[in-house]
Formats: structure tokens, C-alpha cells, sequence
């Protein structure tokens, strides 16, 4: 049986600690902890907590290794917080679920992913990157424009005045980002269109849709976006719903291409927003996507699909496993 470390951030190790509640968004609750226990064990894996990315590092100096390790660790400080753990798993040379430290940086960073993407051809809203309030009166875009922070999750730091009239608007709403977040803002052409979030699993050719879930804002949603608030607090204001219609097929395609481009693997979730013709583009892609048996878009969308919950994290280790057929091949043999 293969042994397997779970690496995660429990949100209230860190509310402990003084962090505010959108500080801890991206963090885990009990309940995903368990649940993710629970499906590896009953996929015929023996399953260790770890925690956090000092508690993995006070084991590996200790002597601790396992055959491989399911993290979902978003890290705590800095652009690359979410690459720290896979960073100490490649020097020990231990396998680990889901993307690599390039990818989980890049992808992080949402303006220098959309570089990438540009490049590539994958279509994403143009942008312009501010370091200072000031520089909002040189931006040449047309407005609307659409501000959030350059590196957070979970929708920290969007709602009512993300979307930015006039220059006016944009500075103050740059201001408050930067006082808040400490970090650039990244302002993008407003996509005025449908929304969708798209289910991932696998990796470069052999990646392939789950589903495409329309998220839909009711009347009592926040304005401006599927914020902090609104995912947060979705009930009553954010309705979810599987969709196979032309426009919402191409923004399967347009997350397929993202994933690609930016060699995500194993799984995750990409959203994507049309313009006002109905055109698809990439927004960002979360690499590490909420697992929480009973609330993750990335569960509702499976079970949308017809996928339990143990199906979910079965494809995720299935991926992995594909690019580790020793650790496949003993799996197999063990399961037998």
C-alpha cells in the first residue's frame, strides 16, 4: 500500500494566530481534511496528515518520507507562497499531486500568466499591471476597466468597486488594493459576458473537461463580479449550473488551451468570462482548487457531472499516478 502525505492549511491554525477571515479564505476546514483522508484511504492508500509547509519541513529534517504526497497547501506570504511546497518536496525528490513550482507561481501571478497565454494565442482581456495609485491616470484602456489584486484567491479583494469607470474610480480603487493587499493591481478590459468555471483533470494532451458550470449572480449578489463576498457567502446569491451550449463549450476550449499553456497538471479548475459577442476568455486558473466535500465549485461541478466526491480525487491520483508508473504499477499490485 502506498503511503501517502497530506499537506494542507487549516484555517483555523492560522485565525489562531491572528490572521483576519479573507486573509484565511483560501484555507481549509476540518471537513476537507477529513474528506480528502477518507477518499485516498478508501482508494487503497495509506494516508499520513502532515499540515502546513513548516510542520512538512520539520518531519522531512526528522527523517519522515512517504511515496508521494497530496498537497494542497496555498502557503501564507510571498508571490510564490504557493510553490514552497512543492519546492521542498523536489529537493527531497518526493512525488506530489498537482502542479509543479513553476506553474503554481506563474499561475499565481496573474499578470505574468497572461503573458504566457497571449503568447500562446489563448484568448484573455487586455491589461495593464499598476504598482502605484498615481499610474491609474495614464492608463489608455477603454472603460469599463475591471481592478483586483495581481496574486490572490478565492476572490479576495473584488467586489462593488472592482469595475472602475473613469479614471477617478480606478485610482481610488487601485489605492485601496495596494494599502490592503500589499501587492500590484492588475487591470483588465471589463468582460461584460457569461461566466464560467471549468473542471480540469490531467495533463498537457491527455487533459480533459469534467464540465463547464455557468455561475449565475442572482438579484441579491454582490455587484461586480464573483468576489470574496459572493463565494463566501453564495447561498441565496450565487446559483451554479451545468452547461453544454455552444458558447459555453468554446469556454471548455479556451480552459483546456489555458491549462495547457501553462502546464498545469493532475487537476484544478479555470475560469473564463465572454466579452460582449459572446466570445470566451481566459480568465485565471486555480491550481490548486477548494476541495471541500460540500461547498469547492470544483465539487459541485463534478457532482453536476455525476461524479461522488471519491471519483473526483480518484481522477486527480489517477493523473498523478500516470506520470509515476512505478508508483502505478505498485498501486496495482497492492490493490490486488
Amino acid at each position: 500500500m502506498l503511503r501517502v502525505g497530506l499537506t494542507y492549511d487549516l484555517r483555523q491554525d492560522y485565525l489562531d494566530m491572528g490572521f483576519g477571515e479573507e486573509e484565511t479564505a483560501e484555507f481549509d476546514s476540518p471537513r476537507t481534511i477529513e474528506g480528502l483522508e477518507t477518499a485516498l484511504a478508501d482508494l487503497g492508500f495509506a494516508v499520513e496528515r502532515v499540515g502546513h509547509v513548516k510542520k512538512l519541513a520539520e518531519k522531512l529534517v526528522g527523517g519522515a518520507r512517504w511515496d508521494f504526497v497530496f498537497n494542497i497547501c496555498e502557503g501564507v506570504s510571498g508571490l510564490g507562497r504557493e510553490s514552497q511546497v512543492p519546492c521542498l518536496l523536489d529537493a527531497y525528490g518526493i512525488p506530489y499531486v498537482f502542479s509543479d513550482p513553476l506553474t503554481t507561481a506563474l499561475t499565481l501571478d496573474k499578470a505574468m500568466a497572461k503573458k504566457v497565454l497571449a503568447h500562446d494565442g489563448v484568448p484573455t482581456a487586455d491589461f495593464v499591471l499598476l504598482t502605484d495609485a498615481a499610474q491609474a491616470k495614464a492608463v489608455t484602456l477603454p472603460f469599463p476597466l475591471f481592478a483586483k489584486p495581481v496574486a490572490e484567491g478565492s476572490g479576495k479583494g473584488v467586489g462593488p468597486a472592482s469595475k472602475a469607470s473613469n479614471h477617478v474610480e480606478l485610482e481610488a480603487v487601485t489605492a485601496d488594493l495596494i494599502r490592503q493587499f500589499h501587492q500590484p493591481v492588475i487591470v483588465e478590459t471589463y468582460l461584460p459576458g457569461r461566466e464560467f468555471t471549468v473542471g480540469i483533470v490531467g495533463e498537457g494532451k491527455t487533459a480533459r473537461v469534467i464540465g463547464i458550470m455557468e455561475v449565475i449572480f442572482d438579484t441579491a449578489a454582490t455587484a461586480n463580479g464573483y468576489g470574496y463576498d459572493n463565494k463566501q457567502h453564495w447561498e441565496g446569491k450565487i446559483g451554479y449550473e451545468l452547461v453544454t451550449d455552444p458558447e459555453a463549450v468554446a469556454a471548455g476550449d479556451v480552459a483546456l488551451a489555458g491549462w495547457r499553456s501553462l502546464r498545469c497538471r493532475d487537476g484544478g479548475r479555470a475560469d473564463v468570462k465572454s466579452d460582449a459577442a459572446g466570445r470566451p476568455h481566459f480568465i485565471e486558473v486555480n491550481t490548486l482548487a477548494g476541495l471541500h466535500p460540500d461547498y469547492s465549485d470544483l465539487v459541485f461541478l463534478s457532482n453536476f457531472a455525476g461524479w461522488r466526491y471519491r471519483d473526483l480525487i480518484g481522477a486527480i491520483t489517477d493523473a498523478f499516478l500516470t506520470r509515476h508508473p512505478a508508483l502505478a504499477a505498485r498501486h496495482v499490485r497492492a490493490a490486488a
